[in-house]
């Protein structure tokens, strides 16, 4: 229990949503918040030079999207807090699936125009596997958008989550007039010149003539209505009920505005959970106890395109971290000792000389670290539940400059280490297939081919419908299999034997035809 003061002042959550709901800039208000920048950076605009401080890649900056999570750390409140900052785009949904696995919490952003969307949903349902408990963060308010009530409504349906209001709006669109925070009874009044600097009108109760004459009778009658419903059908929040990931709290605002998100904030260091207990292949890891272990939830390659570096993030489960001490990596079988391991400011990076359980740090690394590798003071286990699922669109790479030959194939390692997609050999061959979730990522790791390391490819569709890793007791069973089977037979990066299923019918074909061999549709990615 000695690092308990650390422990307890620390909260580290992820941001979710939809593309375009908002998550970049309600990242970026948050950071002015926590003093961390100075200024917005515009996110959307290509003419304008500042760009949203999470945004990593020039291909996010071109597009005006996130692409690889990044990790930001700031201080509000004498609370420490880790933001870790989502791709909201569907083709990079296993990165933030990876990501929730590395949080405690989550902050939901939900456009009150669009409603809940279909990425949405899926990443919802990943915080329900783990119960992670999740605040929304209702967004756009100052746009024409739904009806409020109908709103929670959709999310609870959609979503499968009891809500619990925390401020409640006046309005929206044109016609917004601010927010009424039921916590502590005050009236935040919506300017779209004051871009949310104001403190509150504290009032004793709505009966307060003061309601009437900041919001004129109409709004100040429909707002006591309103909110007689709500305390009526909600009650006051149960905290418990919010850390079991059941309720989940919600907020109205505005984030290019910078309202309503100050409310969210001190609500967040308030409720939401310091660091957890996590489960491990052996027992599961008290995040109090005094050794250190942790897991890489994420690889970055070239973070700074002067220096071929790569960065593996680490979340730290328990113990103390400490510059220049010696660790066991458990799936080398080695120690390792790291001297300038990075807290991040987005793409700034400063060296840390200690960090502790909740904390997210960079290792500098030069290929030592996969996906769901684990570092410890020498115990040998894994954290479970790191997922790598199975692609669903493959393509051969095509070479298009021989002579780049060997930076092409370093390349294509360093990026599928990442985890953003996946890497397979043709058996007996050489022909190398990338498998990714969605289209854009090819258009990224094409890109990135090019910039960073001068190889120029293209891509090659393949008729594959899934990949499947097999095994089998009798390894015999396996070669067979994949001798007879060899133009859909691949190895993945680590070697492990990879069937590649043409269409859902020759897929159970194979199974039916070979019921020693088992077929699975994602990897433990420490399997190696």
């Amino acid at each position: 229990m000695k690092y308990l003061n650390e422990i307890q002042r620390r909260r580290t959550f992820a941001i979710i949503s939809h593309p375009d709901a908002g998550k970049t800039t309600l990242t970026e208000k948050f950071l002015l918040f926590g003093g961390a920048i100075q200024v917005a950076g515009a996110v959307k605009s290509n003419k304008i030079k500042k760009h949203a401080t999470s945004d990593f890649m020039e291909i996010e900056r071109q597009r005006g999207i996130s692409v690889a999570t990044s990790v930001m750390t700031f201080e509000y409140k004498g609370i420490l807090i880790n933001l870790l900052d989502t791709p909201g785009h569907k083709d990079f949904a296993e990165d933030t699936y990876r990501t929730l696995t590395a949080v405690d919490s989550v902050i939901l952003v939900v456009d009150s125009v669009n409603g809940v969307e279909e990425q949405t949903r899926k990443l919802m349902e990943v915080c329900r596997m783990r119960n992670t408990p999740v605040i929304v963060f209702i967004n756009k308010l100052d746009r024409d958008g739904k009806n409020r009530f109908d709103l929670l409504e959709e999310i609870e349906k959609e979503l499968n989550i009891s809500l619990h209001p925390m401020t409640w709006p006046i309005n929206s669109g044109k016609d917004f007039k601010g927010v009424y925070n039921l916590y502590d009874k005050s009236l935040l009044l919506f300017s779209a010149h004051t871009k949310g600097d104001v403190d509150g009108l504290h009032i004793q109760d709505l009966t307060d003539p003061l309601v009437d004459d900041k919001l004129g009778e109409r709004d100040a009658a429909q707002l006591r209505e309103d909110i007689e419903l709500i305390e009526g059908v909600y009650g006051v929040l149960n905290t418990e009920d919010y850390l079991k990931g059941l309720v989940a709290p919600v907020f109205f605002g505005s984030a290019i505005n910078n309202f309503g998100v100050k409310e969210l904030l001190d609500t967040f260091i308030r409720i939401a959970p310091p660091p957890q207990n996590r489960t491990t292949t052996i027992r599961e890891v008290d995040v109090h106890e005094d050794k250190l272990s942790g897991f890489v939830f994420k690889i970055h390659a070239n973070l700074d395109p002067r220096h071929r570096d790569r960065i593996a993030f680490l979340r730290i489960c328990s113990g103390k971290f400490e510059r220049n001490r010696f660790y066991y990596h458990v799936r080398l079988d080695k120690e390792l000792r790291f001297s300038n391991p990075y807290t991040f400011m987005a793409r700034e990076k400063s060296v840390v000389e200690d960090a502790y359980a909740g904390d997210v740090v960079g290792l500098f690394d030069t290929g030592n670290f996969k996906i769901g590798d684990t570092l410890t003071e020498g115990e040998r286990f894994y954290f479970t539940g790191i997922p790598s699922f199975s692609p669903e669109i493959f393509k051969e790479v095509v070479n298009k400059d021989p002579m780049k030959t060997k930076q092409l194939e370093k390349g294509l390692l360093q990026l599928t280490d990442e985890g953003v997609a996946q890497l397979f050999t043709q058996y007996g061959g050489t022909k190398k297939i990338i498998g990714c979730v969605g289209e854009l990522q090819f258009e990224v790791i094409q890109y990135r081919l090019l910039q960073e390391y001068g190889a120029s490819v293209e891509f090659r569709t393949l008729p594959y419908y899934k990949a499947c890793w097999i095994t089998a007791k009798d390894a015999a069973k396996v070669e067979e299999f994949l001798r007879f089977r060899q133009a859909n037979a691949a190895l993945d990066k680590d070697g492990h034997p990879v069937y590649l299923a043409e269409s859902e019918w020759y897929l159970n074909t194979e199974m039916r035809n070979h019921p020693d061999i088992e077929f699975h549709f994602s990897s433990e990615v420490h399997k190696g």
